[in-house]
């Protein structure tokens, strides 16, 4: 009961007092990858990652060695790093998460299992619009929240004080990436609600190279949102799927209309792959 009582507490602080929150190194030995290490962030109000065999091996599936993969809405690297495994140090990740707070974890996982993995982290919100946009959250902590071009906004009351900049991703990879863009594969999207705009704005990017495709349909977006969603990735001539987790035998099943896709009140994951 005391430890209960003391969890509780930081849970409550964490919501209403903005601190920086270290990450502990933790260690595990998979079957396939061998030891692996991850950063895990010490913020009470976020789940500790445990990595698996199982969750990289869902991203073989997508991925292979010498890939190059795209994680926007990062977080601390949960999907980030499975990614990364399955693309090999020969393949490459880029990361991008417009929270201050998380991207320094996502940095210390960037760091982490460089034998195996090739990350780059990055401090960018993608947008069709290259302005500068400020992050806020509902809690103090941080531990979620969004991008907006005002202070006030429907994300929160907590604003990091500098603005975060926003990056054209089709733009950026062709000036400064184009090497690698033949080997693109894989974008995966979690921006809370945020995904169609993403999607739109990488449209030129996803007609040309053709990657697959994971996107989140939010549970507390509007029917017509997740009814655009499904429209948005269909007409990059995608088929579209639910999965029921990031595992290696997730079940699925294919969404064949908007109204499908609406039907889902909870948040779900999706994947999508291009028809030829």
């Amino acid at each position: 009961m005391f430890n209960y009582l003391i969890e509780s507490f930081k849970r409550k602080r964490a919501r209403r007092v903005t601190q920086e929150y270290p990450h502990r190194i933790d260690e595990f030995n998979l079957s396939e990858e061998g030891p692996v290490k991850f950063a895990n962030w010490e913020n009470p109000l976020v789940p500790q990652i445990e990595l698996t065999q199982s969750e990289i091996n869902f991203f073989k599936k997508f991925i292979r060695k010498g890939d190059v993969a795209i994680d926007i809405g990062t977080n601390i690297g949960d999907t980030t790093v499975p990614m990364a495994l399955a693309a090999g140090k020969e393949g490459v990740v880029f990361g991008f998460d417009p929270n201050p707070y998380v991207y320094k974890i996502l940095e210390a996982n960037s760091e982490l299992n460089k034998d195996k993995t090739n990350i780059v982290p990055m401090l960018n919100a993608i947008s069709s619009d290259e302005g500068e946009y400020y992050y806020s959250s509902s809690e103090a902590s941080f531990a979620n929240g969004g991008i907006s071009p005002t202070k006030e906004n429907s994300h929160g009351k907590f604003v990091y004080p500098e603005k975060i900049k926003g990056i054209d991703l089709t733009k950026y990879l062709k000036e400064k990436h184009s090497e690698l863009l033949d080997k693109l594969t894989f974008i995966k999207i979690d921006t809370e609600g945020y995904d169609k705009e993403i999607i739109k704005s990488i449209a030129p990017l996803i007609k040309e190279y053709k990657p697959y495709l994971v996107a989140e349909s939010f549970g507390k977006s509007s029917d017509e949102a997740k009814k655009e969603l499904f429209e948005v990735i269909k007409k990059l001539d995608y088929d579209i799927f639910y999965f029921e987790d990031f595992i290696e035998n997730a079940k699925t099943s294919e969404i064949k209309t908007p109204e499908e896709m609406a039907e889902w009140k909870q948040t779900i994951n999706v994947y999508a792959m291009p028809k030829n």
